[in-house]
């Protein structure tokens, strides 16, 4: 089994499942090698349909080179409406061809501007806005350019079938950029704000320099770090120490020079002035960081992703998913114990049903067997438990379960080399392009 990139490793990632060398070599030389298209569930009313009854207009957009909330914003200027008229269902990558989704409340096709790099498609009406999430899943084809060992993409492409089963498959895990790409600290971040140490979680965000950084953000974050081991701290001082754009960095120590910094609930306080989705990343964060490494020791222990063992929480597949995308629902799970696992072995290999771990929280209920085992032996080394994520405000978290295993629908040309595979909502692409790259996460 080979070792994963140690910055991999740093987010509970341990191990490839080829074993081989990848083809190296560099992704999104052009915006057009990397190429997304949403998996659609949203079908609409046609553009004349009463607007009382469907205030929304749905729109297919395809944007080269357009980060999405940027679109959102120069959509809505252009426009002259509110940016909270613009919703989407789904976040893309910045330097690539994306086609999406994306309603605009109490507009017509009329409306819609000329923008740079898009081309707009009205599609019809709806009744509610878009909501993170009203995707299927996501398309992908994407040209790896200057490939170090091309041969190598049949071997690795063996090695994921063999591991799926028969279908081109990988360990479901949370890719690198869930973490921060550049700074990956928002699980530790997260574990900190679980166990309720209000203190090391500010200043895991705050300070903590990383070597990817500028020299001066490196400089503030070490004068924080100084700062905070005084018998004294002068909050101020960090506060003028932190560059301008890091906004959410002084908008916590801001906080904590209003409130003195002494008590866990003035570090609380200064958590909490980041907008709600971020404070709820922090705990993902963690959620994911366990899951990473759950999936990692089942992976060390040789027990099977693609079906079952006894122990194992499996959930069914979604009835409304597009033909030809396995969609795991997650509301709807069943324990395996000795006498099913047959059974739900044959769900398994018809795509009917997948093996879960879980995104522990108040409401998660672990493995049994050697799964659970794995399960309750990675929660225990991090020192989390279901009660712990009982917190306040937007900390809380019910948790819920995740499939261990996708299905890549894949296929690869070899000139130009590009591979081209679609993921469920939820997974990652770098799930799959990391098996075949085999380079630095920051590069995917």
């Amino acid at each position: 089994m080979r070792d994963a990139h140690p910055l991999e490793r740093q987010v509970g990632i341990d191990h490839y499942v080829s074993d081989g060398p990848g083809v190296g070599g560099r992704l999104r030389d052009d915006p057009s090698d990397f190429r997304v298209r949403e998996l659609e569930t949203i079908t609409p009313e046609p553009l004349d349909a009463d607007s009382g009854s469907y205030p929304i207009l749905l729109v297919r957009a395809t944007l080269t080179d357009w980060d999405t909330n940027d679109f959102a914003s120069a959509l809505s200027d252009a426009m002259g409406i509110s940016r909270e008229r613009v919703s989407w269902a789904g976040t893309k990558d910045k330097r690539a061809v994306t086609t999406q989704l994306f309603s605009i409340r109490d507009a017509t096709a009329e409306d819609l501007p000329d923008l740079s790099g898009v081309d707009i498609d009205p599609l019809g009406r709806i009744g509610r806005d878009l909501e993170f999430g009203d995707l299927a899943g996501n398309a992908f084809e994407i040209r790896i350019a200057d490939a170090k060992r091309p041969e190598a993409v049949g071997d690795v492409t063996d090695d994921l079938r063999a591991f799926g089963g028969g279908s081109a498959a990988v360990p479901n895990v949370f890719g690198h950029q869930r973490f921060g790409s550049q700074r990956p600290v928002t699980h530790e971040v997260g574990l900190h704000v679980v166990r309720e140490e209000w203190r090391e979680a500010v200043l895991t965000y705050v300070g903590n320099p990383a070597e990817t950084e500028p020299d001066r953000t490196q400089q503030a974050r070490a004068t924080v770090e100084d700062v905070a081991a005084s018998a004294d701290p002068d909050w101020q001082q960090a506060l003028d120490a932190m560059p301008g754009h890091l906004g959410y960095e002084r908008s916590m120590l801001h906080t904590l020079v209003e409130n003195g910094g002494e008590t866990p609930a003035d570090f609380r306080d200064a958590l909490e002035t980041v907008p709600w989705n971020l404070q709820r990343l922090f705990v993902n964060a963690a959620q994911s960081y366990a899951f990473n490494q759950i999936l990692s020791e089942r992976l060390r222990r040789g027990l099977p992703f693609d079906r079952p063992v006894a122990g194992d929480v499996v959930c069914f597949a979604d009835a409304d998913a597009p033909e030809g995308l396995a969609l795991p629902d997650t509301d709807r799970l069943q324990r395996v114990d000795e006498e099913r696992v047959d059974v739900v072995t044959r769900h398994c290999e018809r795509g009917r049903a997948f093996v879960t771990a879980p995104l522990v929280g108040t409401e998660t209920e672990l493995g049994d067997g050697e799964p659970g085992e794995i399960e309750r032996e990675v929660l225990g080394e991090l020192d989390l438990a279901p009660d712990d994520f009982d917190l306040p405000g937007n900390f809380d978290s019910s948790g819920t379960r995740r499939a261990i295993l996708v299905e890549a629908n894949l296929s690869v040309e070899r000139d130009p080399l590009t591979i081209s595979f679609s993921l469920p909502r939820g997974s990652y692409a770098t799930a799959v392009l990391r098996e075949y790259l085999k380079v630095d996460p920051r590069d995917l």
